[in-house]
């Protein structure tokens, strides 16, 4: 057994081993499972559409004394919650955004979120005492700026399949979800996943560092709709510090939501920790529901998911025909897809939409399918992923260089 005084002196000397989580799975796939000498830190990950994330900011919004306090307020049109603090004459107003307050069907506080991040402008309109007032910010003009999360890195999430005859526009789907069980959708990275390596969050406690959106933040506590079986966890970060690759605005068939991103390293200090940390998708219960009553009928594991498939998109432009309004560019969700058979790796997330709309082949990707425990002889395709196994992969091996270069601390 260690303690984490002496992870933490381990690491100030230079003499940590860290592993990614891919790492340790890949040494209990070959059955060559550690023990708690041979480590002692693995690094998770997890990225996709969460929506409990919202952002605190003080914006500037006129010179002092133009308004007494703000009524309404629209950042790039999304709207904003004036408050909690009045800031009574200052000019300032502190702001509380949904990352799925929407602006339109295809703008909402995700994509407002990475605009900022990005260096991008945004129009800030304000209504006071009758009166509108107009600004234009960027994240250098916002005084305080933070991302939490209310609920994120779920242990585990369920897939949705459609067992009725018509087809369905839900939250968790970018097309109609196909009737009789022609398709499914799928969340979560598995056995990467944070709080699927500490489930009972022995280690994921107040206060434990961790990245949101690739920025040091800390963890506030278990999150809202946390169960025992599914916990989760609430967050936050200063938003100048985040990555605009590990974040972002997600369209779904109801409209805009919000990726996030969160990396936690986990320290080996016992057998028992050994033992959470073998977790592998095989072994990882995945609930199937019927979308009509979010109801489970059946489960099966995130093995159909992540293993033995592709985790990125498959691009061959040679195969676009230019045969007008380009279909995949226009349902894909991120808005990473570029007409000629074009796409922007730093805004796709893998979803498979491309895959399913564009008429030529043009884009690929083997995505699995859901095999249910209690009937394997039932193979529902998986047409929608709405978490990233390889961004989460790259966050990992982020994290992990961070804490051997002495940037990141436990």
């Amino acid at each position: 057994m260690k303690t984490m005084q002496e992870v933490r002196d381990r690491l100030a000397r230079g003499e940590a081993t860290v592993w990614t989580a891919m790492e340790m799975k890949e040494r209990v796939r070959a059955g060559d499972i550690p023990t708690a000498a041979e480590v002692d830190i693995v690094t998770t990950g997890t990225f996709g559409v969460m929506s409990g994330t919202a952002a605190v900011m003080t914006v500037p919004v006129a010179p002092p004394g133009a308004f007494l306090r703000a009524d309404r307020v629209t950042l790039n049109g999304v709207p904003a919650f004036p408050g909690p603090c009045p800031n009574e004459r200052l000019g300032t107003v502190d702001l509380i955004v949904s990352g799925t307050a929407a602006a339109s069907e295809s703008y909402g506080g995700g994509h407002l979120f990475r605009d900022l991040v990005d260096g991008k402008e945004v129009d800030v309109i304000a209504e006071a005492g009758g009166k509108t007032f107009e600004n234009t910010v960027f994240i250098e003009d916002l005084t305080s700026a933070r991302i939490f999360t209310t609920r994120s890195c779920f242990r585990n999430y369920t897939a949705f399949v459609n067992r009725g005859a018509a087809p369905l526009d839900t939250i968790f789907s970018v097309l109609p979800l196909e009737g009789h069980m022609r398709a499914a959708t799928v969340s979560g990275c598995g056995e990467i996943n944070p709080v699927e390596n500490d489930p009972g969050l022995m280690h994921i406690r107040p206060g434990t560092p961790l990245l949101v959106n690739g920025a040091p933040g800390i963890v506030m506590g278990e999150g809202t709709r946390s169960t025992p079986e599914r916990r989760n966890i609430a967050a936050c970060a200063g938003l100048s510090a985040m990555d605009g690759e590990y974040m972002g605005g997600f369209v779904t068939a109801h409209g805009p939501e919000c990726l996030t991103s969160v990396a936690i390293a986990l320290p080996v200090l016992t057998a028992d920790d050994i033992a959470r940390l073998s977790v592998t998708d095989e072994q990882i219960a995945l609930p199937i529901a019927d979308i009509t009553d979010r109801a489970p009928f059946s489960a099966a594991t995130y093995g159909d998911v992540w293993q033995g498939t592709e985790l990125t998109v498959q691009v061959n432009p040679l195969h676009c025909l230019f045969c007008g309004p380009c279909t995949a560019a226009g349902a894909c969700p991120t808005k990473a897809v570029m007409m000629g058979g074009g796409i922007m790796r730093s805004r796709c997330v893998s979803c498979g939409t491309c895959v399913h709309t564009c008429p030529n082949g043009v884009y690929t990707m083997q995505a699995g399918a859901l095999h249910q425990t209690d009937d394997s002889t039932i193979a529902v395709p998986i047409v929608l992923r709405q978490s990233d196994r390889s961004r989460a992969e790259a966050l990992c091996r982020r994290l992990k260089d961070q804490l051997l270069r002495g940037e990141f601390l436990l």
